[in-house]
C-alpha cells in the first residue's frame, strides 16, 4: 500500500503517526522527534511508519520526497 504523509521532524510530540482527513495534501502525519540532517529524520518517519502498521523496517520504504515534508511512502511487499 502507498501512503502520502506529511513529516514533522524535531517535534516533541513525536514518534507518532496521526490521521489527518482534513489535510487534502497528506493522509497521515508523522510526527519525529529527529532533525533533517543527513537523513535522520527519514530514519525516524520508517520506524514510525513500522512500528505503527506493525510491520518490519524493512518493508517500509520512502518512494517520493526524500528531501521534501511530503512523502510517498510504500508499506508492505511492492
Amino acid at each position: 500500500m502507498e501512503l502520502t504523509v506529511r513529516v514533522k521532524p524535531g517535534s516533541r510530540r513525536g514518534p507518532l503517526v496521526e490521521s489527518t482527513p482534513d489535510d487534502p495534501a497528506a493522509s497521515l502525519t508523522v510526527h519525529v522527534r529527529e532533525r533533517a540532517i543527513d537523513g535522520a529524520a527519514n530514519a525516524g518517519v520508517v520506524a514510525a511508519i513500522a512500528a505503527h502498521f506493525g510491520v518490519p523496517r524493512r518493508e517500509v520504504e520512502i518512494v517520493r520526497g526524500r528531501t521534501s515534508r511530503i512523502k510517498r511512502v510504500r508499506v508492505g511487499a511492492p
